[in-house]
């Protein structure tokens, strides 16, 4: 028997054949029950996370004692007139002399600060205005201590009567080098103390993974508010020593 194929006979004939033989390709190409099974069974792996890993957190501490190197100062004028222009021009006169004094003593221009300014009226017991007080405060700043006693006394000369010395303080001026061997201090003592416990542990120790610090003073000695100062003496100023400490908390990494 003879069968004839016209063109649109082939063309369908064509596109059947295309697609059986997708169909199998893609059969093929898909993986097996068995072959699925094996693929997904196969474990994945991660890095070991610093939780695991461990370490150990220790505070170190350690202080410097320095000798203070500044004196401050803190001084006021105070004067009582019948009107304001005389009480203040009273007062002003006196800090003037007490501000040449300090600076003929060595005090440096932006050692000296202006810190308060009262003017009030002063009143009798019935009640009746009897003039004006003015308060002039003044803070100086000594830098070299051997001539505090010196300077405090020529301040208080220079001024007379009118003069109140409000408070005095020794401090460091400059802690910096102080606070790094505190700090220095402080890091050796944490590291003696992380080796210890590593070694307890059975662990090498690890580098640093963190470091906080704290650090305190020094505060300033003071020396009594409205001190008594002899004209013509020198006043005697113990510098003394003041600790600078540091405290730091260090957590290590196990080796």
């Amino acid at each position: 028997m003879t069968i004839t194929l016209t063109g649109r006979k082939l063309a369908v004939a064509a596109l059947l054949v295309l697609a059986v033989v997708a169909a199998y390709v893609v059969g093929s190409s898909r993986p097996s029950a068995a072959q699925a099974a094996v693929l997904t069974s196969v474990p994945t792996t991660t890095g070991t996370t610093d939780a695991a890993q461990g370490g150990i957190t220790v505070t170190g501490t350690g202080s410097v004692t320095g000798t203070p190197d500044t004196l401050r100062l803190n001084l006021s004028v105070s004067t009582t007139a019948a009107d304001i222009d005389t009480a203040l021009g009273s007062a002003n006169n006196a800090m003037h002399d007490v501000i040449a004094a300090l600076r003929d003593h060595g005090v440096a221009e932006k050692d000296l600060q202006t810190s308060n300014l009262s003017i009030q009226p002063n009143w009798t017991s019935k009640g009746s205005p009897d003039g004006y007080a003015v308060t002039e405060s003044l803070s100086a700043t000594v830098r070299d201590l051997a001539k505090a006693g010196s300077t405090l006394t020529a301040a208080v000369a220079a001024g007379g009567n009118a003069v109140r010395v409000d408070g005095v303080s020794v401090a460091l001026d400059d802690t910096s080098a102080l606070v790094g061997g505190a700090r220095a201090k402080a890091m050796a003592d944490a590291r003696t103390k992380a080796e210890q416990y590593a070694q307890a542990a059975g662990r090498p120790l690890g580098q640093v993974v963190s470091v906080s610090e704290q650090v305190s003073g020094p505060s300033p000695v003071y020396y009594g508010r409205d001190m008594a100062v002899a004209a013509g003496a020198a006043v005697p100023v113990q510098a003394g020593t003041q600790d600078v400490g540091v405290s730091v908390t260090v957590v290590y990494a196990f080796g």
